[in-house]
């Protein structure tokens, strides 16, 4: 009886062993079928736990480290899953002959344990996904940003610079007023204020805080600008005015902070807006800085304006000039637009009749103000023709201190029919290029951001076109420009029936009206409101622009519009498909532009290509395609290729390789989250370019000005970037794989020498998150344009390819970029970088409250 125990008892456990694989592999079939729709719920998430991380990286933020490993792991998840299916379905498949049971029951007894441990693990991964409060955070904001300044310096601004420099130091000065008239050069003395403290040597601050005020004194504007700079995140930024000025004080206290407010016009309660009093604790080393408005004399500086070649030019010349300038009443801005304006009159006989002129305009309005703007007309009435005018006149109705896209301005200018004699749109664009130059040089117009790709226009010179537009104060509401006033009643809008260009701005809407307002002689209407189907009514409208507006659906109503010359489409989003056949419709359209949509529906690109290559008048494309198909059918055509100035390519599916027709007009080309995106080819029509052969200008992209590559995780290098001569803007962020920008180890030098050099007018370049970038281009490269560079998280990225060059050049303003990578740098000549490091700035890190 004692052995027979035993025997059972290694027997039960057998058996019992044998039942539990057994069922392992009775289950496996349907345990298959749980991991598969386990997996498919996994990648379900990934795809929007990836398109969330997508949409806050195109936003300047940074995915969190939690958030990137669990993308990897959910990427190797599926790779495991994948496995083991095809492993049990091939264990499935191979069984003994007129049975059930696997050939290798030791082996699919181990698969089959598996799958239900990875059921567990991929519904674990998918829980984890699906819980993300926050996938990105915001970048940390730098100690202080630089402000733009203008390329020439004004005059006199070294000495009160230094005092107010001096005074700063004084722990017992906390408030610090700078004080002209407007075109002194106060903004521009504030602005060389704030980007001292850019120095590395400077650090006595934690933030310094850049806000414009203007008028009306918007107290909401201003708390935001600060909320901005301070990182105030959304669940702490909620109530009353009150409760933000709490929430602002509450951080600015733990600070030592310099708060620079500009074009300050009225009395402005700092404790309302949320700021400390400068007395006790870190607020007794803060500081205060403002400029606001009086009246100033300078002759020097309308000479200076003039010029000493025109000066020079005759005897009498020097004594006309101080007539001149004693009829601009002293105020700086007409000295220098009267200045600029009489520069090429070199003359006595052209200065008198000049002077003539000048004594001549109406001072029938008293004031100040009315006086300057007296004195300004004078350069308006100047300008050459009427077209220059009217566009000069435009401008006014953009917000005070907005910066302009000069792109966007001149499409306005041709849309209200400025430059109708110009029939081709192009030439009209050139047109409109060369007068924003002219009323740049008259002082008209100012520079904006980012080198001139914005403009901007001075609160005076503005409110001066303002006058003029509405015939010298005389028809007060022929332009109507209102910015940020909140709701206007109907009888203020009854007001508006003789106005001629009507601009809403900035939350500023009407009242329910009982009755449609009647607006005969109204040309121009600027506002963010929803589309009414009443639009197709507008039956003379020439210019339709819809982009970044909240419209969710288009109108049928639009096919009526046959005069429409200009659509732009950017950036909607839309629950709805474009109407059928309202692109082909549009006969006399022009332009047409839709890119950076997001649409709630396919949109069919197929069909609107077709529907634009209907259009006899079409010349300039700006579109966002998606598939393989699309490109194809895009280049296939002369006329498409002809007409498409801007390309962006997103999230293209299944398309390793991209062919690009050569010759194109592409000025602007985007490759965005094209995740299998390996290559990019030029090919000649049918024949590919020989990539050595790029001075042959058949195979050139000579009109490409733009490129911004985004999230091409998978491609190798931008070699045909060669065929490009005079890209000014390259963007490349966010790829893994990219370890050389330009890889041309066939060259040597000599084909650049002999034909149009790489990069030869690159103005900007940013290289963001390339882990594995180790050469930009292995030859020094002169790099006569450039202007910017900024590398952030590259750190493979050893050496830049410049030499001695870049120096004589004298463009290049800004290395951005962290200060380990710079040291970090290999340099053929220590000089070149020690010539180059006070252009470097460098991030601040973020301070802890």
């Amino acid at each position: 009886m004692d052995f027979v125990s035993p025997v059972l008892d290694v027997a039960s456990r057998i058996c019992n062993c044998l039942g539990d694989r057994a069922d392992h592999l009775r289950r496996l079939p349907q345990n298959l079928i749980s991991l598969r729709a386990a997996m498919e719920t996994l990648n379900n998430v990934y795809k929007d736990v990836k398109e969330r991380v997508e949409r806050e990286e195109n936003l300047e933020k940074k995915r969190t480290h939690v958030v990137d490993g669990w993308i990897g792991r959910a990427e190797a998840m599926e790779k495991e899953v994948n496995e083991l299916l095809d492993r049990c379905d091939e264990v499935i498949q191979k069984k003994c002959f007129g049975t059930c049971c696997p050939r290798n029951c030791r082996a699919s007894y181990k698969l089959a344990k598996m799958v239900p441990e990875k059921i567990d693990a991929v519904a674990k991964l998918q829980s984890e996904g699906s819980n993300f409060q926050e996938v990105a955070a915001p970048l940390p904001s730098p100690h202080v940003i630089e402000r733009p300044l203008t390329e020439k310096p004004v005059v006199g601004l070294d000495s009160p610079f230094r005092e107010v420099w001096g005074l700063l130091q004084h722990k017992q000065v906390g408030s610090i007023g700078i004080y002209g008239m407007g075109g002194v050069g106060k903004t521009t003395l504030l602005k060389k204020i704030n980007n001292k403290f850019l120095q590395s040597s400077i650090k006595a601050f934690d933030i310094v805080i850049w806000v414009v005020v203007s008028r009306p004194t918007n107290l909401e504007r201003v708390q935001e600008t600060i909320r901005s700079r301070l990182q105030i995140p959304d669940d702490r930024w909620k109530g009353s005015e009150d409760d933000k000025a709490t929430e602002i004080c509450r951080i600015l206290k733990t600070k030592k902070f310099v708060l620079l407010l500009d074009d300050i016009w009225e009395p402005l309660d700092l404790l309302r807006v949320g700021i400390p009093p400068l007395g006790d604790g870190n607020q007794s080393q803060s500081k205060i800085v403002f400029t606001t408005r009086s009246a100033d004399e300078a002759l020097s500086l309308f000479q200076a304006k003039v010029g000493e070649d025109t000066l020079n030019s005759h005897p009498d010349i020097p004594k006309l000039a101080e007539m001149v300038a004693k009829e601009c009443k002293g105020l700086p801005l007409a000295l220098i637009v009267i200045a600029r304006a009489m520069a090429s009159a070199q003359t006595p006989e052209e200065w008198e009749s000049n002077l003539k002129k000048l004594r001549l305009y109406p001072k029938d309005v008293a004031g100040t103000e009315n006086d300057l703007f007296s004195v300004l007309a004078f350069s308006y009435d100047i300008l050459p023709d009427e077209a220059t005018k009217s566009c000069f006149l435009y401008c006014s109705l953009f917000p005070e201190d907005y910066q302009i896209p000069s792109e966007h301005l001149i499409q306005l200018w041709i849309g209200e029919g400025f430059l109708d004699e110009y029939d081709d749109i192009q030439e009209a664009r050139n047109q409109g290029g060369k007068i924003t130059q002219m009323l740049k040089h008259a002082c008209l117009l100012e520079v904006g951001k980012l080198n001139g790709e914005y403009l901007k226009m001075h609160d005076v010179i503005r409110d001066m076109a303002l006058w003029l537009a509405c015939e010298k104060g005389k028809k007060k509401n022929k332009f109507v420009v209102k910015d940020g006033v909140g709701l206007i009643s109907a009888q203020e809008v009854q007001k508006w029936k003789d106005a001629q260009r009507i601009a809403l701005w900035n939350k500023t809407r009407i009242e329910e009206l009982r009755e449609p307002p009647c607006f005969p002689n109204t040309e121009t209407v600027i506002t963010l409101k929803l589309l009414a189907p009443e639009i197709g009514n507008l039956a003379t409208l020439q210019y339709l622009n819809l982009s970044s507006t909240m419209i969710k659906y288009l109108p049928i109503e639009l096919k009526k519009l046959k005069k429409l010359r200009f659509l732009m489409l950017d950036g909607l989003s839309l629950v709805g498909p474009l109407p059928n056949q309202l692109v082909s419709s549009l006969s006399s359209l022009q332009l047409f532009s839709m890119k950076s949509f997001i649409s709630m529906l396919t949109i069919d690109e197929i069909m609107l290509l077709e529907e634009l290559e209907q259009l006899e008048h079409i010349n300039d494309i700006s579109i966002r395609l998606t598939s393989i198909r699309s490109i194809q059918r895009l280049f296939e055509s002369h006329k498409l290729r002809r007409s498409t100035t801007s390309l962006q390519l997103t999230r293209c599916k299944g398309v390793n390789q991209v062919q690009l027709v050569s010759p194109s007009c592409i000025k602007e080309l985007v490759l965005e989250r094209c995740y299998e995106l390996e290559e990019v080819k030029i090919i000649h029509f049918e024949k590919q370019v020989v990539p050595s052969k790029f001075r042959n200008p058949q195979c050139c992209f000579n009109h490409l000005l733009s490129v911004r590559i985004n999230s091409c995780i998978n491609l190798l290098n931008l070699n045909w970037l060669i065929h490009a001569p005079k890209l000014q803007y390259l963007d490349i962020l966010n790829s893994q794989t990219i370890e050389k920008v330009i890889e041309d180890e066939r060259s040597e030098g000599s084909e650049i020498e002999s034909g149009l050099s790489v990069f030869s007018r690159l103005v900007c370049l940013n290289l963001f998150n390339l882990p594995k970038l180790e050469s930009i281009y292995e030859h020094p490269l002169p790099f006569p344009s450039l202007r910017q560079i900024t590398v952030e998280e590259c750190p493979r990225l050893k050496k830049l390819p410049f030499d001695s060059r870049i120096c004589m050049s004298k463009k290049l303003e800004n290395i951005n970029g962290q200060q380990e990578w710079w040291d970090g740098l290999e340099w053929n000549d220590q000089t070149l970088m020690h010539n180059l490091t006070p252009i470097l700035s460098t991030p601040w890190e973020p301070i802890k409250c």
